[in-house]
């Protein structure tokens, strides 16, 4: 959980729009978008700013506190759940889900053919099992 403290210590001003989006992601599993948030919190927020969503998330992504999933083309999803895990993208209905395949936890050198690794991503697409069903 991204506690206020944490906010503070990034340098976002506390306004009652950033502790909503805090709280939107809290334990929120289904990988929003930054217009997906604002569109929830447009309504009890009217001056919010689409721009505040995205300097909010664009921070706490940038300080390893969510993770930013880009798995579709157009549009970038946020996961509040920051430890390293797969997704899995529906071609179906779009839907973005985690997926625990342990394949994160391989030993991936620090270095590769030159190249110093930082990080990776381990995306899966396919037919969720509602769309499956269907």
């Amino acid at each position: 959980m991204i506690t206020i403290d944490k906010l503070k210590n990034l340098g976002l001003k506390l306004t009652p729009q950033r502790l909503a989006i805090l709280r939107f992601l809290d334990g929120n599993k289904n990988h929003p978008s930054a217009e997906d948030i604002y569109k929830v919190l447009k309504v009890e927020f009217p001056s919010l700013s689409l721009a505040t969503v995205y300097n909010t998330l664009d921070v706490l992504a940038d300080a390893g506190e969510l993770q930013e999933i880009r798995i579709k083309p157009d549009k970038r999803n946020f996961d509040p759940n920051a430890l390293p895990h797969s997704h899995f993208l529906c071609r179906v209905c779009s839907s973005v889900s985690d997926l625990e395949t342990g394949l994160m936890d391989s030993n991936i050198p620090p270095e590769v053919d030159g190249y110093s690794l930082e990080g990776y991503t381990l995306n899966f697409y396919g037919v969720c099992p509602l769309c499956h069903r269907a």
